[in-house]
């Protein structure tokens, strides 16, 4: 592979997962919450889903949901329903309380539930299939491809997408002090659930 595929790959990969969207806001809303080191629970959890994902597309099995309607909408719906359900249960948690450093402490999270709800997120959108699907063949041959690049592809795109989550786990640990501080802050978690609800249900009402 020469330098100039693997930097079009990674460039085109980043800007895919740079974009904002539930699996970015939640791991903003986790930054906050409880810092960007915990968070890393959140990013290994949508990587792991990422990667899943991508070797699906490459092994092929993309075929069954792009062929089988009821599989794609059984999963889309599974989707649409967890992020309905995570963002009724943020909007029922009063911001105020999540912000202050000491009750962070005294009820953080564990690691199991923020990888948790960080991968069914990701794992609930099958669009992503039918993306890596559509991305891959654009850098590869099928004659000529070979184990390495196909390795290298998977693992450049967990990489990607673990730190573009921990990106935007840091930039809600900096803000927490201003959301604090601000009426947005107190309505945080009201906010970011009724995005998650919003989401779920054009998820699931979308043709």
């Amino acid at each position: 592979m020469s330098i100039e595929f693997c930097l079009v790959y990674i460039s085109v990969v980043f800007i895919a997962s740079i974009l904002p969207g539930p699996s970015m806001l939640l791991a903003l809303t986790h930054g906050i919450e409880y810092g960007y080191k915990k968070s890393m629970y959140t990013a290994l959890g949508n990587t792991m889903a990422s990667v899943i994902q991508a070797i699906v597309a490459i092994s092929g099995l993309s075929i069954l949901f792009s062929t089988s309607g009821l599989v794609f909408e059984i999963i889309r719906y599974a989707g649409a329903a967890y992020l309905i359900y995570l963002g009724i249960m943020l909007f029922k948690t009063r911001s105020q309380n999540v912000l202050n450093v000491n009750s962070i402490k005294e009820k953080s999270s564990s690691g199991f539930k923020m990888f948790g709800q960080a991968f069914f997120i990701a794992i609930g959108n099958p669009k992503a299939i039918i993306f890596f699907t559509a991305l891959f063949p654009q850098f590869l041959a099928s004659q000529t491809a070979t184990e390495f690049q196909y390795l290298f592809m998977i693992l450049s795109l967990g990489f990607i997408a673990f730190a573009c989550m921990m990106i935007y786990s840091l930039a809600g640990h900096k803000a927490n002090g201003f959301f604090k501080t601000s009426l947005l802050g107190k309505y945080l978690n009201q906010i970011t659930g009724g995005i998650f609800v919003g989401i779920g249900s054009l998820v699931a009402l979308k043709n």
